[in-house]
């Protein structure tokens, strides 16, 4: 049998949906799916989990109306400054990440996620990855970019290119073992294409809000009867 993933990336879809259902204001939804994530870190860690990566944000969603955008910003900058004086962040030895073009955000909220990094950059003990201003191909071409630029001032050679030379050029230097999205689409929307060629996909119906515990250790179970042969 296969062992459990401990590279996870999950894809949050579904939070406007559930807050409809509430009949409350869509972007309430948001609320509530920020909420899930600070209990689904604790449930991964019970899990064996020791990376984990949540599609939060991508490069598409900047196309959102402002007032949502604006309420988004005030949620990320609330929950973000939150974490940087959370007990169980420095009692855990938890590293929080963020990886996509970070930049395009207001400069308060880029400011709280490179202070998470900077605060968090020596924890070991469980990674958390938050892909954000995020799009699987423009990783791609801002790595390709970095790799070419080495190139040009000599510190790398044409010839040293491998698909491991490659890797090192990505923000998120891991593969990732299981890719769970919930909300019922079955596509990844671009979310770790190069980390996730290999990644057993799994599809939940559930809104990212309803996501409980026994649905990832449903998900974690899935990926154990599954025969990843990895092409052989």
């Amino acid at each position: 049998m296969v062992q459990g993933p401990k590279s996870v990336g999950i894809i949050l879809d579904g939070n406007r949906r559930f807050a409809q259902r509430l009949m409350l204001n869509p972007f309430k939804g948001h609320e509530f799916g920020a909420e899930k994530v600070r209990k689904l870190v604790y449930w991964c860690r019970d899990a064996g989990i020791t990376e984990l990566t949540l599609f939060a944000f991508s490069l598409d969603n900047f196309h959102r109306p402002k007032k949502e955008f604006d309420y988004l910003i005030d949620l990320f900058t609330k929950e973000f400054t939150a974490l940087l004086d959370e007990k169980e962040v420095y009692d855990h030895q938890l590293k929080i990440n963020f990886i996509g073009r970070i930049d395009l955000f207001p400069e308060k909220v880029v400011k709280i996620m490179r202070l998470l990094m900077e605060r968090t950059k020596n924890h070991d003990k469980f990674i958390l990855n938050f892909a954000m201003a995020y799009g699987g191909r423009a990783e791609i071409v801002d790595a390709s970019k970095r790799m070419i630029n080495d190139i040009e001032q000599g510190k790398l050679s044409i010839t040293d290119v491998t698909e491991q030379t490659f890797q090192h050029y990505l923000e998120m230097k891991q593969d990732v073992d299981m890719i769970i999205r919930t909300g019922g689409e079955k596509r990844t929307s671009g979310f770790l294409l190069w980390q996730g060629e290999y990644s057993e996909l799994l599809f939940v119906d559930k809104l990212w809000p309803e996501f409980e515990k026994e649905d990832l250790l449903r998900c974690i179970e899935e990926f154990k009867q599954r025969e990843r042969r990895f092409g052989r």
